[in-house]
């Protein structure tokens, strides 16, 4: 097997596998909500690695039992520190969808199933931790702690919560990419340092004590004199060698209390994610300071190849029998490059992997590959060659003493940068390369394409069209009205055509006609309402296009159109944007962007009508539905009606209480003859007798 040729042993993830090792300690606990995966695509693997190749020893407590600290015990009180994270995706966007119901599936479990985790899991991982070794260092990162270490809305409760710091008591939060930190961290707390003494690393966040936090009236010149020194900018982009200053921004009360103040807190954080001009922020939680300092730099070519260059098994871990979806999705696919210069509000990318791309060398993406293609198990197909884009490999700005100063949210919008570079000649020559080796039958791109960076390369499109797509390729236009995309930092609808006209020309010039593009757009975010919905389910059936799955937005934490949701401002404009909260507008939004499913027939009537367009209703050139409802619509209005009769038609989380098993309803039926709405639930239980309305 290529794994057991190439690779180091897994970590382990029991106290019998940590004595199988010949340990009797080990120096961190790695805690993730996610299953064990040894890949580079996820963060649990590169972070173990990390460590291992700094000479540590890790053992990864995956998707432990949080109603007791027992598990955090097995493997004894780990040397260093707790590591704690969520796992790849934010634990609530994980468990519920749009509508706040709970997802059918949880892709990076075994076997998909549900349960495994807990809600705003970093809180319970870390307060086991303390539980289990009192005066251990907690450590908590991953994108949940990352997005949450301000004050922050969470569309779950609706409401504004603090930073996660202090709900769940860790030591530090990591912010961003962590793979630098957690090995300075390990280094120095091995060194002897204390928790304390980390404070003036850049990418982290921490909250200070009441005694320890500088009173609120204290002048922001004077902070650095009394909170930690953080190291300045390397001196090709600060010849100074100044360092960030401190800014106070809005409190916690204040934010939770004005929505003013929680635009202004967004445009002061946004404005500070530069990490060549970044202050440090301050935020004040009653009489409690919370820090973050600047971000971290950008890795090098250097380090970005060393990370990837660890030996991984690239499996899932061989206790699981059941495959975890997540990694048989990605397992033979190959990252690149990191970053993201789009900078959509909705997309918590750049929040998290930064706006400067950061890219591997050409040799160790070939290297891996080759690899990939010794594994006998491995079919020959890579299944993606990208990142968080597919086409950002090496672009970067070209002066990097204007980078430094730039506080431009975007490099793409709303224009392209002058200074940006955009040559894909390096990225076309690296997918030649790779898709010529040995072993290797074919080679996909299904990161998505930055459509306004492709046409300006007719040969990267070439390419793309007759290598490296297997018949649907996804792009991204997000919506069709001009507003909405001005407000989510996206080229107009025009753009689109022009790419995919090139794309067709592209495709019949390599005898490919039958190739398509997969267009994803969204619902319900900040600007659209019914009647923006109702113009881009026009485009959509002028252009002859049916998504298959609509995506509704999901106000995360961070994120700028998040603000706009919550406040019904943009954070950046100061202008007031229209937002789509009910639930009945939302459902309608769905079914505008599916407007040919017969059974959407009466959602789409009721959104036209609302809109005063009935001149959609009928036969016409741009009708969207017809006069009279088809069989399936009324089949559906049958089944939705006979649903409601039936009670409770909503997953929930299995209750380990009443003995259910993940993925059981976890709720009991309404008694025959209930009718929803109608009485009390005690009545419906039968301990109230009463009246009826």
């Amino acid at each position: 097997m290529w794994h057991e040729q190439f690779a180091a042993p897994f970590a382990p993830i029991n106290a019998q596998e940590m004595r199988d090792r010949g340990w009797d300690y080990v120096d961190i606990v790695f805690v993730t909500g996610d299953g064990y995966i040894d890949h580079p695509s996820f963060a649990m693997a590169i972070l173990h690695r990390s460590l291992e190749a700094a000479g540590f020893r890790v053992a990864i407590l995956s998707q432990p039992d949080w109603k007791s600290c027992e598990p955090w015990r097995q493997f004894g009180k780990p040397r260093l520190f707790f590591a704690i994270s969520a796992g790849n995706m934010d634990s609530l966007i994980n468990h519920y969808t749009a509508n706040k119901k709970v997802r059918n599936d949880d892709a990076y479990s075994p076997g998909g199933r549900i349960g495994l985790r807990p809600d705003r899991a970093t809180l319970p991982y870390c307060q086991r931790a303390r539980e289990a070794f009192p005066g251990v260092p907690v450590i908590a990162g991953g994108v949940e702690a990352s997005l949450r270490r301000l004050a922050h809305y969470d569309y779950w409760s609706d409401s504004v919560r603090r930073s996660i710091l202090l709900d769940s008591k860790a030591d530090l939060v990591v912010y961003g990419m962590g793979e630098t930190n957690i090995v300075t961290i390990a280094k120095r707390l091995a060194a002897g340092q204390t928790v304390k003494d980390l404070r003036d690393l850049r990418g982290v966040a921490f909250a200070l004590g009441a005694s320890e936090s500088p009173a609120p009236e204290v002048a922001a010149e004077e902070l650095p004199k009394i909170l930690p020194v953080v190291p300045p900018a390397p001196p090709s982009h600060d010849p100074t060698g100044k360092r960030p200053p401190y800014l106070v921004i809005p409190s916690f009360e204040s934010v939770k209390a004005d929505k003013a103040a929680f635009v202004e807190m967004t445009r002061l954080i946004h404005h500070n994610t530069n990490p060549f001009n970044a202050a440090a922020l301050v935020q004040y939680h009653d009489r409690q300071a919370i820090v973050a300092n600047p971000p971290g730099f950008p890795l090098s070519q250097a380090e970005m190849d060393r990370l990837y260059d660890f030996p991984y098994t690239r499996r899932q871990h061989p206790s699981y029998s059941e495959p975890i979806p997540a990694f048989e999705m990605i397992k033979d696919s190959v990252t690149i490059m990191r970053g993201c210069f789009g900078g959509c509000t909705f997309c918590s990318i750049t929040a998290h992997q930064g706006r400067i791309i950061q890219s591997r060398s050409h040799q160790s993406i070939v290297n891996e590959v080759k690899k990939m293609a010794a594994d006998p198990e491995f079919k020959g197909v890579v299944s993606d060659i990208g990142g968080a884009t597919a086409n950002m490999y090496r672009m970067r700005c070209t002066r990097p003493d204007v980078e430094a100063k730039c506080k431009r949210l975007s490099c793409v919008h709303p224009g392209i940068c002058k200074l940006l570079g955009t040559d894909h000649g390096p990225l076309i020559q690296l997918m030649k390369d790779v898709r010529n080796l040995d072993g290797i039958r074919k080679v996909f791109v299904a990161s998505g394409i930055r459509m306004d960076l492709a046409q300006l390369s007719q040969r990267y499109i070439d390419e793309l069209a007759a290598h490296h797509v297997g018949g649907r390729l996804k792009v991204a236009p997000e919506h069709a009205n001009p507003e909405v995309l001005s407000l989510m930092k996206k080229p107009s609808i025009d753009n689109f055509g022009i790419f995919r006209e090139m794309y067709e020309r592209s495709s019949k010039k390599a005898g490919k006609p039958k190739q398509f593009l997969v267009p994803y757009f969204i619902a319900s975010h900040p600007g659209s309402t019914v009647a923006e919905m109702i113009d881009l389910a026009i485009y959509l059936k002028r252009n002859g296009y049916k998504p298959d799955q609509v995506q509704d937005f999901i106000p995360a934490p961070f994120d700028i159109a998040t603000c706009m949701w919550y406040t019904g401002v943009d954070p950046m404009s100061g202008k007031p944007v229209t937002i789509a909260k009910n639930l009945r507008d939302r459902k309608l939004q769905r079914a505008l962007m599916q407007f040919f499913k017969p059974e959407n027939w009466f959602a789409v009537r009721e959104a036209l009508i609302s809109a005063g367009r009935q001149d959609l209703i009928g036969d016409g050139c741009d009708s969207l539905i017809p006069a009279n409802p088809p069989k399936e619509a009324l089949d559906e209005k049958r089944r939705q009606a006979n649903q409601a009769l039936q009670g409770d038609h909503y997953h929930t989380v299995a209750n380990p209480a009443r003995g259910e098993k993940p993925g059981e309803r976890g709720a009991e039926p309404l008694k025959k003859g209930y009718r929803p709405g109608r009485t009390t639930q005690q009545r419906q239980q039968g301990k109230r007798k009463g009246p009826k309305r």
